[in-house]
């Protein structure tokens, strides 16, 4: 297959899928609105139509807890600090996050890496949606055999600039005059396309992943109709109702004889009436309960599904859950989690191989590098310092190990180790080799009289 066709076949697929990954954008934005809410709601009323968006509940609930911390490589100690620091230089504490939430939110997401602008330089890493990406996996090596991402597009959205990255190459395209013509190619080392997936809930037959929110559209679809229908419930039949018999238009007037607004008579602020036949009836309101027991019972069935703890979606008792209760209740979400944590991981590992492999830096270490995650689940921060004290007077793990069980970055890591330095000699040099400065002369001592 030429360059142009896989290039056509790519962008084919984009604007294939661009449709779904649209409809998974409004229901994660809550501006999904339903198109048939059943005959029981009159059109006057489908102003009052409300979304509930639990899918993106669903989606935060697990994206709040992915956070990279650092990348360790085989037989080290401690986190690498370069690798750190071109994780810093291509801010990816908060790009991470966006494609952590993309992969979710769609299924996938895709990280490119590419040279520096110099020599010196660190390499180029990006995170892109899926919106304006696809990739042809190898069904052979599973590998990346080909990509593409629209970077431009002209005033009828259509693709106007283009980048097909190929083992080896990635080669910028333009179009003009419906032809895209090659405009720029810039060329590696390596004999792979520099492209990695971040692949959410992935399948031996289904590589692309799954979105987060699929189990949870439909039940969010049939609470939004339910809460409709309670708000028009609300609004005809939860106030006490008055009938009267034997009145005319005319009978409904103030004591100046001016007509009286609609929603006094709609409030019941009317008390009497002069027409010496008109008979008057009160029905009481409408009990809602009906309503909240069905919004209630789809919210129980969304934390089955899901494994959101009760209390996020809204659910608790008269008496407040205990620390243990809490924390039994988030088991199931912190797993899930640390499953997503360890799908991601091998693929954040992946790319920082390919960064070492453009700075020509591939060893033994690098294949066994492993990616540093926060602890996804909710303990105070009494009780992890308490347990992480435990292990390491009993000798289980070192000092540095207990500092990243802590959860602290590898920066305040490095921090507290120029302030723990056993020779206050060194301590002193550090200090002045971080100021810039050089140290001082030692004064010769005086000879003894």
């Amino acid at each position: 297959m030429t360059d142009q066709e896989t290039l056509a076949a790519l962008l084919d697929e984009i604007d294939t899928r661009l449709p779904r990954l649209e409809r998974l954008d409004r229901y994660y934005q809550g501006k999904h609105r339903l198109e048939a809410l059943g005959l029981a709601l009159p059109p006057e009323m489908e102003r009052l139509r409300t979304v509930i968006n639990w899918p993106a509940l669903a989606v935060d609930s697990l994206e709040e807890r992915l956070d990279v911390e650092g990348f360790q490589l085989g037989g080290a100690t401690s986190a690498d600090e370069r690798l750190w620091d071109w994780w810093q230089a291509n801010d990816l504490d908060e790009e991470s996050s966006l494609a952590h939430l993309d992969a979710l939110v769609y299924g996938c997401a895709y990280v490119t890496v590419s040279r520096g602008a110099s020599a010196g330089d660190p390499p180029v890493i990006t995170v892109e949606s899926p919106r304006t990406m696809a990739v042809t996996i190898d069904p052979a090596t599973r590998a990346v055999a080909a990509a593409a991402r629209v970077f431009e597009r002209d005033e009828a959205q259509q693709p106007s600039g283009v980048v097909l990255y190929l083992p080896g190459r990635n080669v910028t395209y333009r179009r003009s005059n419906g032809v895209w013509r090659a405009a720029e190619t810039a060329r590696f080392a390596l004999q792979e396309t520099a492209v990695v997936p971040l692949v959410n809930r992935a399948r031996l037959a289904h590589r692309h992943g799954v979105s987060e929110m699929r189990d949870v559209m439909g039940l969010a679809d049939a609470a939004c109709r339910s809460l409709t229908n309670l708000q028009g419930a609300q609004e005809l039949l939860a106030m006490p109702q008055n009938i009267f018999f034997g009145v005319e238009k005319n009978d409904f007037v103030d004591q100046n004889g001016n007509p009286l607004p609609t929603w006094e008579a709609y409030l019941g602020r009317m008390k009497a009436l002069a027409n010496e036949n008109a008979k008057a009836i009160q029905l009481p309101g409408a009990d809602l309960r009906n309503f909240t027991e069905v919004i209630n019972h789809y919210a129980r069935l969304v934390a089955s599904v899901t494994g959101l703890p009760p209390h996020f979606l809204g659910m608790s008792t008269d008496n407040p859950a205990s620390a243990d209760a809490i924390r039994s209740a988030e088991a199931r979400l912190v797993k899930r989690a640390e499953r997503r944590a360890r799908a991601l991981g091998e693929a954040w590992e992946r790319v920082m191989r390919l960064a070492l492999r453009f700075v020509g830096d591939d060893d033994t270490a690098a294949r066994r590098l492993e990616t540093v995650w926060r602890d996804p689940s909710t303990p105070t921060y009494a009780a992890k310092a308490d347990a992480v004290v435990k292990l390491f007077q009993a000798g289980i793990i070192p000092q540095e190990a207990a500092w990243e069980q802590m959860g602290w970055s590898p920066e305040y890591r490095r921090h507290l180790r120029s302030l723990t330095s056993a020779d206050p000699a060194d301590r002193y040099l550090e200090i002045l080799q971080t100021a810039g400065q050089e140290p001082a002369p030692v004064p010769a001592p005086e000879p003894a009289p």
